[in-house]
């Protein structure tokens, strides 16, 4: 945080899938913008030191400041750090929150608003840090299996209105390729999965975090694989609760006063993809840890909702999660010991 406060300019930085556009706020020129239009592309980065130089100032003078845009961004951000340039990847959501009500949106108007933003919150940016090689093999896999089990999801749903119609049309040749077709998707599915294993299993240390967080009951091998890219292998987060907030499902109480007495609840705006992975990993637990089993039961008894629940289940698991790392020593079940009065 402390390398922001030293950087005298901010580049805000749009990024979509062909173009980046660039505002440059000065030290010496607060709301007087400069802009650049370049492709993204290693050719259109290269565009960007000479427009930084053409300005009077050199590029180790100024800080970058983007929105995270998932693969867009990702040659971007390699390209900033073989150049050891000092740059922050924020979420598009805080920094939508942070200005206010605003009005208008270009991808220009875009970019300088991030560089106000990377200006006014200076001392809240933390850098960076490029995922190695092997991360982004995992996070690419773990991508393609996504869009593999929506793909499957879709024939699965399709395969009901098509049985409907076979009863009528007498057509069985419809249904015979869907069931082939999802077949042929759970085969991808299955080798993607060995593929991350091998990843995982290639790097001595990305394998040694894998077999802790999997000794936690209800972590299998996509939910460890996704906790270990997103945390960028338990360097990006220091504690399971700050995790918690990322996944949204960390409960927040709202109330103010005496008069204000809202429910406890989570935040709509986390990581969807490992709040669903979690859930489920949640429901295993409760079915195969006693702990996590009584737990349930005795929340149930009391009148909580199954949801509510799950949901601090899941709270449980990230602790868990992160207390082996921490510990560098598998998880332990402690069993309860019943002794005569």
């Amino acid at each position: 945080m402390k390398k922001f406060m030293q950087k005298k300019h901010f580049i805000g930085v749009d990024i979509s899938k062909n173009v980046l556009d660039l505002a440059l706020l000065k030290e010496t020129g607060k709301n007087s913008f400069v802009e650049l239009h370049t492709e993204n592309t290693i050719k259109g980065f290269s565009r960007i030191v000479s427009w930084i130089e053409k300005q009077g100032l050199q590029v180790k003078d100024c800080a970058f400041c983007m929105e995270h845009t998932g693969t867009y961004g990702l040659l971007f951000y390699a390209w900033l750090a073989q150049k050891g340039l000092l740059f922050s990847v924020q979420s598009g959501l805080q920094i939508k929150q942070s200005l206010g009500m605003i009005r208008g949106k270009n991808d220009v108007v875009d970019a300088r608003r991030i560089a106000d933003y990377a200006f006014t919150h200076k001392v809240k940016l933390r850098p960076f840090i490029m995922p190695s090689a092997v991360l982004i093999k995992i996070k690419q896999l773990l991508t393609y299996r996504e869009q593999i089990v929506r793909i499957r999801t879709a024939l699965k749903n399709s395969l009901k209105s098509h049985k409907q119609y076979q009863s009528i049309s007498g057509l069985c040749n419809i249904t015979d390729q869907i069931y082939q077709q999802i077949d042929r998707q759970d085969q991808i599915i299955a080798g993607i999965k060995q593929q991350i294993m091998d990843v995982i299993e290639s790097d001595e240390l990305l394998h040694k975090n894998y077999d802790l967080i999997t000794s936690v009951k209800g972590v299998g091998l996509i939910i460890g694989a996704f906790m270990i890219v997103s945390t960028n292998n338990f360097t990006s987060f220091e504690n399971g609760r700050k995790y918690a907030c990322y996944a949204g499902i960390a409960p927040f109480e709202f109330s103010s006063g005496t008069s204000i007495r809202g429910r406890t609840r989570t935040s709509k705006y986390g990581n969807t993809t490992i709040k669903t992975l979690l859930n489920n990993g949640a429901n295993s637990a409760i079915r195969y840890d006693n702990q996590m089993k009584q737990f349930y039961q005795r929340k149930r008894e009391q009148g909580k909702d199954h949801k509510v629940i799950v949901n601090a289940v899941c709270c449980k698991l990230v602790n868990r999660i992160f207390a082996v790392i921490k510990r560098g020593t598998p998880y332990v079940t402690v069993y309860e010991q019943n002794f005569p009065n």
